[in-house]
């Protein structure tokens, strides 16, 4: 691929700005960052919601056996020493009843998944922002009616629907600011975007130690999301997608005010606005991208199966690790907390890492960490508890640093009329690993060590793919369908197109 290879569109939106990333983007996505702490409160709160629980027959009914699933038992009996209730102990999913543990966090995922990809699709329709508001409003909604439920089959549901939601502010947020900041703080703001995520792992073991009851502890993060309210008046809609889609009048308007906020003239904006829709109305594919187009062109089809490979891969690894987490030995709030917490230097890392090596050499890096890390774990049943701890550590550790990335790389892959639906899309595939990552995980009880080989193997195939996809590291955000084909090939691949 080369810089040269056509002369590159000027990008009007920034250009109107005044500068890639002024005060007014800056406000903008710090707003939007706000939304990604409950993100890692959602997905990772199984964790607490579902820990281990040691339990035994009530009144002695399952005689001497030692399992108590061969056990006879009448009633449960479970140790509250460390939690005063859990799902688990609340509706007794142990024994033949375990599959329902693993299938309420699977549901979750399937909700985040539906959200990403129906609210990514629902915003190239009608906007960014008010998907993005109506995902806030409906976390809120479903996260406290979690903690009230008497039904586990409500529970299930409610946790979907929170699910959901979350899917929505991710893919909708996501993209507004890939949307309004320019080329050079492209990554350094994708990258931030991922670290309140990190910080809402982080603070999970806080949560669960002060409040014991699952019901609690559940409804103390989910309840935060009422200052999420906020965003119908403080989050935009993309200018990017007025201009685009051919709404000029709300374009230069939003625009205007953003350009003021940026101390940039405003004089010309209508006519810069109304040159540059007519640019990007001028491509056939302008304004009719939709999910068929990221696969009737072989080359687009060839980087997006490989994006959603490396987002199937992250979800299972990160996920699946962070629920094993919970089983090793150890203080199950420290080893949480201990892991969660290097997630922030590993998105921190990120940020210089596909600075100075690119997109594509960090992405294939840090999914060899993960694979050898959790390899070694595999293989290592006489390890000592510490260095099991370790070795689960630094595969999260890495799949940290793939995370951040992944969503920058989709985001610069995918041209600008079907961006949301082509990162939507990797982020439903995403979490299809993330469905399958608590089942993986419960293959435990047949050995310990099956999980992290399983995550392991999936790493290297990861690694071995991002040879599929283009470095996108300093190119122009493509913007067409044509675009986004072509965009990565070299001279002679295209010229024979």
């Amino acid at each position: 691929m080369q810089k040269d290879d056509k002369q590159p569109r000027p990008d009007p939106i920034i250009g109107i700005l005044g500068g890639d990333l002024g005060p007014w983007q800056l406000i903008v996505c710090l707003w939007i960052f706000l939304s990604k702490f409950p993100t890692g409160w959602v997905q990772i709160s199984m964790v607490f919601l579902q820990a281990p629980v040691k339990a035994s027959c009530k009144d002695g009914s399952g005689g001497n056996v030692s399992d108590i699933c061969q056990a006879d038992c009448d009633d449960y009996e479970y140790d509250h020493s460390i939690f005063e209730q859990t799902i688990i102990t609340e509706w007794d999913l142990i024994c033949k009843r375990q599959w329902l543990e693993q299938l309420s966090q699977s549901l979750v995922m399937v909700g985040i998944m539906l959200g990403n990809m129906i609210m990514g699709m629902l915003a190239d329709k009608w906007g960014r922002r008010p998907m993005f508001v109506s995902s806030c409003v409906l976390q809120l909604v479903a996260g406290c009616l979690v903690s009230a439920t008497p039904w586990l089959w409500f529970y299930m549901l409610m946790r979907f629907l929170d699910g959901y939601a979350t899917g929505g502010t991710m893919s909708t947020g996501f993209t507004i600011i890939m949307e309004i900041v320019g080329k050079s703080k492209r990554e350094l703001m994708a990258i931030l975007y991922q670290i309140p995520f990190n910080l809402g792992h982080a603070t999970l073991p806080l949560f669960a130690y002060f409040f014991r009851h699952w019901r609690w502890y559940h409804l103390s993060f989910s309840s935060f999301s009422v200052v999420y309210l906020v965003f119908f008046w403080t989050v935009p809609e993309s200018p990017r997608w007025l201009v685009t889609t051919g709404r000029t009048e709300r374009a230069v308007a939003l625009l205007e005010k953003a350009a003021k906020r940026n101390k940039m003239p405003t004089d010309k904006i209508a006519q810069d606005v109304e040159d540059a829709q007519k640019l990007l109305a001028s491509a056939p594919s302008a304004q009719k991208g939709n999910l068929a187009d990221l696969f009737k062109h072989a080359y687009l089809c060839q980087k997006t199966i490989a994006m959603a490979f490396n987002w199937l891969v992250v979800c299972l690894v990160y996920y699946g690790l962070s629920q094993f987490m919970a089983s090793l030995t150890g203080n199950i709030f420290l080893n949480i907390f201990v892991a969660a917490i290097l997630g922030v230097p590993g998105t921190c890392l990120c940020v210089p890492a596909t600075k100075y090596m690119g997109r594509r050499l960090t992405l294939f890096l840090s999914n060899m960490v993960s694979g050898i890390s959790l390899t070694l774990l595999a293989f290592g049943t006489h390890y000592h508890s510490v260095v099991r701890v370790v070795l689960a550590t630094i595969g999260l550790f890495g799949a940290s640093v793939t995370f951040p990335n992944v969503y920058l790389y989709a985001g610069e892959l995918f041209p600008t009329v079907v961006r949301p639906t082509g990162v939507g899309l990797c982020s439903f595939v995403g979490r299809i690993g993330s469905i399958m990552a608590p089942w993986i995980e419960g293959l435990k009880k047949y050995h310990v060590y099956i999980p992290p080989g399983v995550f392991g193997g999936f790493a290297f195939l990861a690694a071995a793919s991002v040879f599929l996809m283009p470095e996108t590291k300093g190119y122009p955000l493509p913007e067409t369908i044509e675009d986004g084909n072509t965009f990565g090939r070299k001279p002679k691949e295209t010229n024979e197109k």
